[in-house]
């Protein structure tokens, strides 16, 4: 159990835990457009999901996720948390949710399994909740271009090696980037993750920053704390 000031995730039926990633785009996404309606593709255990309940109005903040045990945890979470009239979890597929698409969504976030190197654990569920070809990256920009409401934000977290792969792959799709953030373990460490929220619309200035996570072990960077205060206990 993982508890937060407002909610508690249970992550004791599924293999993907909640980590730093999550946390990092759930507090990170641009809501300054208050988005009316979300959708959180892949949502694990429902972590994104329940932060951006906690830090917009959206109305209606739908989730997906494909794999059983996770989609019945994240369904355990979303009912135990202050939102649970907001949000809805499906159990179904990118695929089979884009085949008949009923709502455009203001915001969608994502943060997609990945490691494209040839890497499996002992662990089938976790490798397959953890592997990109669960969800390749163009399944993930099709859907947004499909989903995405007119003046709406996409926004997920990637490893910052395939950065420039995806910006190049959501340009096809007419998705430009907004906001782009790269995320690094401690000053001197190289950085691991980039933060990326797209539009419809090409910004004439793009926002890029980097964002350090710890300054020592456990010591976390005041930037991080900002981040991160409304949602962990210990902030």
């Amino acid at each position: 159990m993982f508890s937060f000031k407002q909610f508690t995730v249970q992550q004791d039926k599924t293999a993907m835990k909640v980590g730093t990633d999550g946390v990092l785009l759930g507090a990170w996404t641009p809501i300054d457009h208050n988005p009316f309606s979300i959708l959180d593709i892949g949502a694990g255990t429902g972590i994104i999901a329940l932060m951006l309940a906690q830090r917009t109005h959206a109305e209606q903040i739908d989730a997906l996720e494909i794999d059983e045990d996770a989609y019945e945890q994240a369904v355990d979470n979303f009912e135990s948390s202050p939102w649970g009239d907001r949000l809805f979890c499906f159990h179904a597929g990118l695929d089979e949710f884009i085949e008949e698409p009923e709502d455009e969504y203001d915001l969608i976030v994502s943060n997609p399994p990945f490691f494209s190197e040839d890497y499996k654990t002992e662990n089938e569920q976790r490798d397959l909740a953890r592997f990109q070809d669960a969800m390749p990256f163009e399944e993930l920009v099709e859907a947004a271009d499909l989903l995405l409401s007119e003046n709406g934000i996409f926004a997920l977290i990637i490893p910052f090696k395939e950065e420039e792969k995806f910006i190049a792959l959501a340009k096809e799709s007419e998705l430009y980037p907004l906001k782009i953030t790269r995320v690094k373990g401690n000053i001197n460490s190289p950085i691991k993750r980039s933060l990326l929220a797209f539009s419809r619309n090409e910004s004439p200035e793009i926002q890029i920053d980097e964002l350090v996570i710890e300054i020592d072990r456990h010591i976390y960077t005041p930037e991080y704390i900002a981040l991160t205060k409304d949602f962990y206990l210990k902030m």
